[in-house]
């Protein structure tokens, strides 16, 4: 049923506004959307918090090798707390950042639904 409304949309506009509802309805690619993360008026935050979670990530990584590497239950103990800790802190900070992709989601359709609703009109 969409397909049928996005093709009547589509033979309803001309011109520059066919190419513009064309580049509204195709969905980005998940690379896309997390480089999309670093622009906006929150784009330095969510970069502060991408090298903050590489960081933890690697001390993490560096802590299970050392863990890994351990010849004594009390080392292992030492390295594996904290290489656990760091590896979920990582794995937490990259999460936050999942709703903040779905919501700029959520702003292109509603974009998109606008733009349809203004054509709708001049039609």
């Amino acid at each position: 049923m969409t397909s049928d409304i996005d093709r009547m949309i589509e033979e309803a506009l001309q011109g520059e506004e066919q190419a513009l509802f064309r580049e509204t309805a195709r969905e980005p690619g998940f690379f896309s959307q997390s480089f999309g993360l670093f622009g906006g008026r929150n784009g330095w935050v969510n970069g502060i918090l991408m090298a903050a979670q590489a960081a933890l990530f690697m001390a993490g990584v560096w802590a299970a090798w050392r863990f890994f590497e351990a010849e004594t239950p009390l080392s292992a103990l030492h390295w594996g707390l904290p290489a656990a800790v760091l590896l979920l802190m990582s794995l937490i900070i990259k999460m936050g950042l999942l709703p903040e992709m779905q919501a700029n989601r959520l702003i292109r359709e509603l974009r998109r639904l606008e733009l349809q609703i203004a054509m709708g009109r001049k039609a």
